[in-house]
């Protein structure tokens, strides 16, 4: 949970049920999730309570059916839906590692969520159940940006005409080869979702290997 932000845990389930020291051994830093946690009576009506003052909650489980909501979304969508839910606190459902959320459990929720897995072996230990939900979530309210902006097409055609420039004045193209050859690589960068460093990287490469061939200032 805390690898993914979050550190409400809600346990329906007596505490002196559970081995503390193991809790805590398991928990390594993550400890004071555990000190915090708050715990409801095992039973339907101590679940319904733990989601109370909760706005959406979701109930995982691997089986569907009339009495167990009749289809679930995936963490994804999920996640999705829980960002565009407003400030109101949205609540995931586990149930225990052996047997899952009862029907009656289930029932205390808004909807299902069944995370895909394989049909030969679709039941995922609890923890991992846990990070899939929780990394969605992350994920999905995570504002920091990542990964980069790929070049505009105006950018992206700039990089070709230049690149054709550069192969022309080596001499690789016949009279007629320069526009064929340049909506080729237009064709093929644009597919290649290139970054703005990697464009001028490539322009500088083709701007010396013309150059080494002509003589020519290597950076224009």
């Amino acid at each position: 949970m805390l690898n993914m932000g979050l550190d409400d845990l809600r346990i329906v389930g007596d505490r002196k049920d559970l081995d503390e020291t193991q809790v805590r051994t398991l928990a390594v830093h993550a400890g004071r999730v555990w000190e915090q946690a708050r715990f409801f009576e095992p039973n339907a009506a101590g679940l319904r309570a733990a989601i109370a003052d909760c706005s959406l909650a979701a109930g995982t489980t691997r089986r569907l059916g009339q009495k167990r909501k009749s289809w679930g979304m995936t963490p994804a969508q999920f996640a999705n839906l829980a960002k565009g839910h407003g400030e109101g606190t949205v609540a995931v459902v586990f149930g225990n590692e052996r047997t899952g959320l009862t029907d009656e459990e289930l029932d205390c929720c808004s909807l299902a969520v069944n995370i895909p897995a394989g049909k030969e072996f679709p039941s995922l230990n609890l923890s991992h159940a846990v990070q899939l939900m929780a990394y969605e979530l992350f994920t999905a309210f995570d504002e920091r940006k990542r990964g980069y902006e790929p070049i505009s097409l105006e950018r992206l055609g700039k990089l070709a005409e230049s690149l054709s420039s550069d192969i022309a004045q080596v001499g690789l193209y016949k009279r007629t080869g320069a526009g064929e050859n340049e909506r080729f690589l237009r064709e093929i960068l644009s597919r290649a979702a290139l970054s703005e460093g990697e464009a001028a990287r490539l322009e500088r490469l083709f701007h010396r290997i013309a150059h080494v061939k002509t003589g020519s200032p290597p950076d224009r």
